[in-house]
């Protein structure tokens, strides 16, 4: 079985900064694309930024500047450094990436379980 498993959620002052990590475990063939989204209450799920096999970025304009996705491909991580954080940014934030397995090849979707990120006015 795979699965994404989400890290580094927690409760920070306005200004502050936190860094999520996001790993894959299981039978992984191979990673595609791979995003943070995020879901406030009362509110739809979003796409924070999204990272692509060769690197390429796609950044929400309300978190373009503050934060950064980076990758390693060797892990199969996937981090979000959040700085200048504000209220706004509060909600629960999800690890998504498309991957393949050794027994199936097309690729799937795959969700982690949430990591609650709270900022503090």
């Amino acid at each position: 079985q795979v699965q994404l498993l989400e890290s580094g959620g927690g409760l920070v002052q306005a200004g502050g900064s936190l860094r999520l990590s996001c790993t894959a475990s299981g039978t992984i063939f191979s990673v595609n694309a791979m995003a943070w989204y995020r879901q406030a209450p009362g509110k739809e799920r979003e796409l924070v930024v999204g990272i692509t096999s060769d690197v390429s970025t796609n950044y929400a304009d309300s978190v373009k500047g503050r934060f950064t996705i980076s990758r390693d491909n060797a892990k199969k991580t996937v981090y979000l450094q959040m700085n200048s954080l504000s209220p706004e940014d509060t909600a629960v934030y999800y690890c998504n990436a498309d991957i393949t397995t050794w027994s199936n090849r097309r690729y799937r979707e795959l969700w982690g379980q949430g990591t609650l990120v709270t900022v503090a006015s």
